[in-house]
């Protein structure tokens, strides 16, 4: 654990802290901690516990998480986890990591659900303390009073977290947007907001996600009617990917397969478990009606509307096996049409593409939202920062959920709003809130962990890091059994993954390789040959000059070494 008194100005004395372990300087994978106390005695609370998702640097990887190592060696001292709302980015993590912290959970009942529906399919017999707190209610979270206000986002009961303190109050936005017609769920609790803001707010930690963009955003209402008319154009069929936790716009897609005559089929177990989440704590009506996928082989042309998993080109999704035309019920056909209802989180933009390319090159016709009002983001745009600020008249100003840029420019619109005492900090940097002005004063050790398949391993493992370079180098492994004295014995054996299999001359790769074995363990002095790790590392680097003479890249070389042993 980081000593921050060591750094610190107060002497020892009372503060409030706020450190990061993700979401600061990345978008997603959202955690962050506020601590109370003295430096060597801080009660700690964590708000969220998300994950992020692998991109091409991370081969293999299913999901990442957050290393909490900071926060587990200390796990005594941290008081509880509040959830604003049950996105991946901010909930996802949750499961896999509770073992590490063992405190009560706090969310509103439709994140409880699913909380409890993820637990049901992954958790195992994993047993959470989670406790279920009212939408727009105050309690305590051990020595935090807390208050939750509903916040419009993609996804209901999203709620700010307040957080009062002898020093003064934290308003933390979580994710956020102004939409008076969010389809599901509260709209932003705006008269709230105006009396925080007269009770007097020391700190506002404002979502940064869309501070380049002007305007406000549209409502989700102005999608629903914009998704109606833009599928009552089409005449084939027509299959539709969004967020699967976007339960709005899941309802909207009922609505338009309703308005234009179709019949709703829902591909993906995640996004089964959301629906019946919704129908569960009321946000779908009782009777809300859809169709299993297996249902569409029975459509007539231009009966369906599909609502399918895959909105970031994740590979097992449903969409992505609709553009391969291996999905086992959901076949298009040319002249039907795909509409993408989301935007591309970033780093998902390769992924994204390469479905949709395959959609295109099969004949279906593609709708972004470049084409059409078919999404809308649930982040706040210019205007809406802008209002917030003059609500909560807030003393200063910590941008979060955003990379750099987007919290540099947070800061520089809440200068504008005549907030002058700010801060932009990373992932892992330690910020005083109080007292005084607000300064970095430590730093905690931070990272990621992969979940690996059924393991969970650590980003300093060599797992990840061998796959990578895997990718760009191939692998060559030399077989060789040799006696006592380091002679060879037999035939040598070479296999070649990811390696050309010819220099420019045309010369086989594996005559270059044996070649080179060969010349080396020749030119090893007898006596120096018996130890057989010097052989080894001999012939190893003998192989990785001739492949790196012919191709210009360095393979990963394996040399597998058998020693024969004699009798007597």
């Amino acid at each position: 654990m980081s000593d921050a008194k060591n750094n610190s100005d107060t002497g020892g004395e009372d503060e409030l802290v706020l450190v990061a372990l993700g979401g600061l300087g990345e978008i997603g994978m959202n955690v962050y901690l506020y601590g109370i106390g003295p430096p060597e005695d801080r009660r700690w609370l964590m708000v969220d516990l998300g994950l992020t998702f692998p991109g091409d640097n991370e081969p293999g990887v299913d999901v990442i998480l957050p290393e909490l190592k900071f926060i587990a060696e200390q796990n005594k001292q941290l008081d509880g986890i509040v959830i604003t709302h049950a996105h991946e980015d901010h909930l996802g993590a949750l499961i896999e990591s509770w073992p590490q912290l063992k405190c009560p959970v706090y969310a509103t009942p439709f994140t409880v659900g699913m909380l409890k529906a993820k637990l049901a399919e992954f958790g195992g017999d994993l047993k959470p303390d989670i406790r279920e707190i009212p939408i727009d209610s105050k309690f305590k979270a051990g020595s935090f009073d807390l208050e939750f206000v509903s916040m419009s986002h993609s996804i209901p009961e999203t709620s700010a977290v307040v957080l009062r303190t002898p020093h003064g109050t934290v308003f933390h936005t979580a994710d956020w947007k102004l939409d008076e017609n969010p389809l599901v769920g509260r709209p932003t609790n705006v008269e709230r907001i105006k009396q925080i803001g007269e009770e007097g707010v020391m700190t506002l930690v404002c979502d940064s996600t869309n501070a380049f963009r002007d305007g406000t955003s549209p409502s989700e209402a102005e999608v629903a009617k914009s998704l109606t008319d833009i599928i009552a154009e089409q005449t084939g069929q027509v299959a539709m990917t969004t967020f699967a936790s976007n339960l709005a716009r899941v309802y909207a897609a009922s609505e338009a397969a309703k308005a234009t005559g179709r019949r709703l089929l829902v591909a993906g177990r995640s996004l089964h478990r959301v629906i019946q989440v919704g129908i569960d704590t009321g946000y779908l009506p009782e009777d809300f009606t859809y169709l299993d996928q297996e249902h569409f082989r029975h459509m007539e042309r231009g009966e369906a509307l599909v609502i399918a998993t895959g909105s970031q080109g994740e590979s097992r999704a449903a969409m992505a096996r609709i553009s391969e035309g291996s999905h086992r019920d959901v076949k298009l056909v040319r002249g039907d049409t795909v509409i993408y209802s989301s935007r591309t989180i970033p780093g998902n933009e390769k992924s994204v593409m390469a479905v949709q390319n395959l959609l295109a090159e099969r004949g279906y016709k593609v709708i972004t939202d470049a084409d059409g009002l078919v999404h809308v983001t649930g982040h706040p745009r210019r205007e809406e920062l802008a209002q917030m600020f003059a609500w909560l008249k807030p003393k200063a100003l910590v941008p979060m959920h955003g990379e750099v840029r987007h919290l540099q420019e947070n800061i520089r619109q809440g200068a504008e709003a005549g907030i002058t005492n700010s801060q932009m900090i990373t992932n892992g940097q330690m910020l005083r809130l109080a007292p005084g002005k607000l300064k970095q004063i430590d730093e905690v050790p931070v990272g990621r962990r992969f979940r690996d398949g059924r393991l969970v391993i650590s980003e300093g493992e060599n797992a990840v890091r061998d796959r990578r370079r895997l990718a760009i180098v191939g692998l060559v492994a030399v077989a060789m059994a040799v006696d006592q004295r380091g002679n060879v014995i037999g035939d040598l054996d070479v296999a070649i993954d990811g390696v050309p299999s010819h220099n420019a001359r045309g010369d086989l790769m594996e005559d270059l390789i044996l070649d080179a074995v060969e010349g080396t363990v020749d030119s090893i002095p007898p006596k120096r040959r018996k130890d057989l790790e010097v052989l080894r590392e001999a012939v190893r680097r003998s192989v990785r000059s001739v492949v790196d003479n012919a191709w210009g890249k360095r393979p990963i070389v394996k040399v597998l070494m058998t020693e024969l042993r004699t009798k007597g």
